[in-house]
């Protein structure tokens, strides 16, 4: 069998619960989803906590609570899933690339600085595979020219930057998809410290209502149910556990695998590596490297084949013909990922290693 890239668990405790859901008849956003939201806000350190019904509905609900529309500009990285950046149309703004760091994989601050314009009203870097971005910086940044920052911590759970966790530099969104590192089967959170946004957020989530039947502004039904809460509340209860097992079979893997370069965790930075993602070396052919992998039974994936401003939906574009983002094309061709989920056994960890270092 193969080695799967990710193993979403689902125990006995989260079936018993999703159970009581069901029995109790009270199965929409309710008691569960407000307790969610408490508690996953408390564990990043933020205020407050909004909970959708997938990530991508977090990123474009965020957005939406603090005005960003038509006419705004949002600075993000192209080497990243494709709803970072469709999220931002989404809401009518505008998508601006900037290039990203070629050792942590996050966007860069210096390149997001130059992609400033008189259009800018927002700054949200990615903390892609579970590595923050370099969130002092991005916030000098936008403390200097006055912009939004905003996070895509997709795939950052429990991620920090000494002993702040991501989530709390700005509003910033999460997704609880079957393969992130707690996941309610689908979902989605907004942190934030502003009060007044996390109020916009409940409404523009729940069709624009402040008071059932009362529509303050035209909002959508972006909602979460009990059911995928009850999901992740017994999640949150596993997830240091699964985190510390994560950065650990990590560590293991740094120290083993000699044949492709293994990534770098920032000092201070708290990597909770949602993948572990390798880089290929010149040399070696990254398509023939996973073709191996694959054949020896390793669930390797590449994230991300082809970046969002190469897609051909932004290449028929007029604006984006010419954007050309060198690191982010570079990453694109040589790195892939490999399995590092919590649930790896032993042998499989071996297996993987010897793999990898017997690629040619």
């Amino acid at each position: 069998m193969e080695i799967g890239i990710s193993k979403p668990f689902i125990g006995e405790e989260e079936k018993q619960a999703v159970l009581a859901v069901l029995e109790s008849g009270q199965v929409t956003q309710g008691l569960r989803v407000a307790q969610f939201e408490r508690q996953f806000a408390e564990y990043h350190g933020a205020e407050f906590g909004v909970a959708t019904n997938n990530g991508t509905s977090a990123l474009m609900v965020m957005m939406m609570a603090h005005g960003i529309g038509p006419g705004d500009e949002v600075i993000v990285p192209a080497f990243t899933f494709f709803a970072t950046a469709s999220s931002v149309l989404a809401v009518g703004a505008t998508p601006i690339f900037a290039d990203i760091d070629p050792v942590s994989y996050c966007m860069s601050p210096t390149a997001a600085e130059a992609a400033i314009t008189n259009r800018t009203r927002a700054i949200m870097p990615v903390h892609l595979f579970g590595h923050p971005a370099d969130m002092p910086a991005f916030k000098a940044i936008c403390d200097r020219y006055g912009l939004l920052l905003l996070e895509d911590a997709a795939q950052a759970h429990g991620a920090a930057i000494g002993n702040a966790h991501v989530g709390s530099w700005g509003s910033a969104a999460f997704s609880f998809y079957a393969t992130k590192n707690i996941m309610t089967a689908e979902g989605g959170m907004i942190l934030t410290n502003d009060g007044e946004a996390a109020e916009r957020m409940r409404m523009f989530r729940n069709q624009g209502m402040s008071t059932q039947y009362f529509h303050e502004v035209a909002g959508h039904n972006y909602r979460m149910t009990d059911i995928n809460a009850a999901l992740g509340i017994v999640q949150m209860s596993r997830l240091h556990e699964w985190t510390q097992q994560r950065i650990q079979n990590a560590a293991e893997f740094n120290l083993r695998i000699h044949s492709l370069q293994t990534p770098a965790t920032s000092d201070g930075y708290t990597h909770v590596f949602h993948q572990y993602t390798v880089r290929v070396p010149d040399g070696l052919s990254r398509d023939d490297v996973l073709k191996q992998l694959q054949d020896q039974a390793i669930g390797a994936r590449v994230y991300y084949p082809l970046p969002i401003h190469q897609q051909p939906v932004f290449q028929r574009m007029p604006e984006y013909a010419d954007v050309h983002l060198p690191e982010t094309e570079r990453a694109a061709q040589q790195v892939l990922s490999l399995p590092v989920h919590p649930h790896l056994t032993q042998a499989e960890r071996d297996h993987i290693v010897d793999v990898v270092n017997a690629l040619a």
